[in-house]
């Protein structure tokens, strides 16, 4: 089994293309402020999640969800206060917030399971 395989993962992949697709649409003057921040922690998600599945053992795994786990709390933050800022609208806000909400349960699931 590869890490291709994990739907959290695949939510994780799917999250951080919808942040990419969404971030197109900022103000040109936010490129390497909010964009370029938010764009990174989004991608560490399942890039975490890939660079640990590929470690020996849950203990190493595990640390790296873990700093998913992180990642996924700072786009939260980034993805409200861009909200606040009005480079979001409702819909836009709402579909990541429910993606981002759905990998987060998966990715607690998930860290509980390996850390066993």
């Amino acid at each position: 089994m590869t890490y291709k395989n994990l739907k959290v993962w695949k939510l994780a992949d799917e999250f951080a293309y919808e942040v990419y697709k969404t971030t197109g649409t900022f103000p040109k003057e936010e490129m390497f402020g909010i964009v370029s921040q938010l764009r990174r922690a989004a991608v560490s998600i399942p890039t975490n999640i890939v660079e640990g599945y590929s470690r020996k053992g849950d203990k190493e795994l595990t640390r790296f969800v873990n700093i998913a786990i992180g990642s996924l709390a700072e786009v939260e933050y980034l993805l409200s206060f861009s909200f606040k800022l009005g480079y979001l609208d409702e819909s836009s806000y709402q579909n990541l917030e429910s993606i981002r909400s759905q990998l987060g349960k998966l990715l607690w699931r998930f860290y509980k399971k390996i850390s066993g």
